[in-house]
Formats: C-alpha cells, structure tokens, sequence
C-alpha cells in the first residue's frame, strides 16, 4: 500500500487524502470539494506526522489547530466542471432576510388573530383601568379640584349629583387665622363671659368652618376648663356653614359662656378640625 499523503487547501485549509495519480493526472491541479479554490496539491503537500525537536516561528501558518480531513475524492481535477447540485450561495442581503422572516412568520399566521386578540382586549383592560384610576382621584381630590379649578365645580356639581356624593369646602386650618379675639364678663350677668373673635380666610378659596376650642386658665396659665364649639353653635344663625367662609373674607364670632361655676384669670382660643 503506497504511503499515504495529505495536502492543504490553501483557500479554507482543509486536509484532503490524495493519490500519486490525482496529483499526476492534471499536473497537480486540483478543486478544493469544500470553498471550490482551485491550486497545486503538489506545492500544497503537508505531512501530519509529528516532528520532535522542530521548533517553527510564532508567525508561520501552519494551519489551524483542528484539523478538517476530507477523502481523496473529495478533490476534483482543476477542469471538472462545476456540480449543480451544490452552487454557492449567494450573499444575504437585507431584504431577502426579510423576505424569508416574513414567509416564515406567515407559516403560523393562524396562530396570530389569537394573538392580537389578546392584546387588543389587553389594551382595553389597561384603559379602562386608567379609566378607573383617574375617576378614583377625581372623587377623592373633588374638593380641592373645585377650590383651585373653579370652572370644573359645576360639572364635579352634575357628577357628584349622580354619584351621590357632595362638593365641599376644603378642610384647611393653615387658611385660617385668628385675627382678633376678647374675653370680657358681663356687667348685667354675673358669671357671664362675652367672647368676640374674628377669624379670617387667607385663601382665594371656600375654607370650611371649623371648631372651635376656649380654654380658660387660672392665674397660673393652667387649664381650669376646656370647651369645644362646633361651626352651628358659634356661626350664628345667618351663616351658610355647607358654604364656608368665602375666600379673603372675615368672620365675626360673638358667644356667651356661663362660667359661674369656674374662677378664671386667661384663656387660650384654639382652631381645629376634628
């Protein structure tokens, strides 16, 4: 059996098995089976035999680490005509990618109504849903939407009378301010306190009445008695307490308090929302 010899494509570096005969038979021009690169087998002849001692340079081209090895027929004479079976493939372009995508998509477009489906009734569900959120806000925030948007109240009005709910006066104690107050005893009533006050809206808006808290204290500044009035029993009988105190206005308080029973020397007024 003649020694077995090997040469290298110097195109894709593939290893082919040949014959003395191949290599005679066309003058040692042979086609690559693999990237059709046509060259010398004889000038390209490489031994796989391993050579102890032999040290090459780092720049010399000895192929690549793993070697691809392909039989003797599988190089072709330099003038054999081209296989049809296997023509080379042409470049991709980027159409043609996407020619191929789109063809391969349409294989399965039976499953895509589902999916569009889903996502349409996704859609909805996610605007309902902000739907939902901005008509909570809107019904929890309603008064101050009001207050600050004063062409809004007459539709949060219409809205509110469908919805069972009311528009009110904010809830704003910082608004507010005791402007001027008086504790004095009644000359004709003995044990009878007379308190003048006024308390003033800062705000441009409606601030809902509040409470108010008298504390009267002994010489001390200590608490001797502590009492609370809500908006009904020191508004007076004209004011529109659902209204509140209209926007950069004052409003006068005048309550007469029994403490007959009580020795006080002070008092401390105090504005709260319960």
């Amino acid at each position: 059996m003649a020694e077995e010899q090997y040469t290298r494509c110097p195109g894709c570096k593939t290893i082919f098995r040949v014959t003395p005969q191949q290599l005679a038979l066309k003058a040692g021009q042979v086609r690559c089976g693999h990237c059709r690169t046509v060259f010398d087998g004889t000038h390209e002849l490489v031994s796989l035999a391993p050579q102890p001692g032999f040290e090459h340079d780092a720049g010399e081209d000895l192929g690549p680490p793993t070697v691809t090895l392909r039989p003797a027929r599988a190089l072709k004479p330099a003038d054999d005509p081209e296989p049809t079976a296997a023509p080379v493939a042409a470049p991709v372009t980027a159409a043609a990618a996407a020619a191929s995508s789109e063809e391969w998509e349409n294989r399965f477009a039976w499953d895509k109504p589902r999916e569009r489906k889903r996502a349409s009734w996704m859609a909805i569900g996610a605007l309902l849903l902000a739907v939902l959120l901005v008509g909570q806000a809107i019904v929890h925030f309603r008064d101050a939407i009001a207050a600050h948007f004063p062409a809004t109240r007459a539709a949060l009005v219409r809205a509110c009378g469908y919805a069972g709910c009311a528009i009110r006066p904010l809830r704003d104690v910082v608004a507010l301010s005791i402007e001027a107050s008086d504790l004095q005893a009644d000359a004709a009533h003995r044990g009878l306190l007379i308190l003048a006050a006024s308390v003033r809206n800062r705000a441009s808006y409606a601030i809902a009445y509040p409470h108010l808290e008298l504390t009267l204290t002994d010489a001390q500044d200590q608490p001797v008695v502590r009492r609370a009035f809500a908006p009904a029993e020191y508004a007076g009988g004209t004011a529109d307490v659902a209204r509140g105190i209209l926007g950069q206005t004052e409003m006068p308080i005048k309550l007469f308090i029994d403490a007959s029973a009580t020795s006080q020397a002070g008092y401390r007024l105090y504005l709260f929302y319960p």
